[in-house]
């Protein structure tokens, strides 16, 4: 594991599954980034409250809620928090819809370790190089 005390980035993961949530938690602190992990949209509040997120990974559905949806709510406490959605549902018009809100980015699964690492980082880098311009 790499040295946490300068993380590459924060990210809030958003997962109310909880085996999902430790092994996208895991995968995530290998890479070097500091994981806030919530299983519920009230706990995600409270980490952004005490945090400033460079990205929030969330999954299509948070305890029933479609989430797109729980992100936009996110979004609303922390204007211009990139968000990544990741896995199941991702064929139908909720995508278009995503990407067309800036910073807003969709990986269906199924994906590997390194596939859903090697896409949170063209996140992040596409995030940075946006905000330079």
């Amino acid at each position: 594991m790499k040295d946490l005390s300068s993380p590459d980035a924060i990210i809030l993961l958003v997962d109310s599954d909880p085996v999902m949530r430790s092994a996208l938690q895991d995968a995530l602190q290998s890479a070097g980034y500091l994981v806030l992990a919530a299983g519920d949209l009230g706990t995600a509040v409270d980490r952004l409250e005490e945090s400033r997120p460079d990205l929030l990974i969330i999954r299509p559905y948070i305890n029933s809620m479609p989430g797109h949806m729980a992100a936009t709510y996110l979004r609303s406490k922390r204007p211009g928090l990139p968000v990544l959605i990741v896995g199941g549902f991702l064929e139908d018009d909720r995508v278009n819809v995503q990407n067309a809100i800036a910073e807003y980015f969709a990986f269906p699964k199924a994906y590997s370790r390194e596939e859903f690492l090697a896409k949170v980082a063209e996140v992040l880098n596409a995030v940075r190089e946006n905000r330079r311009s």
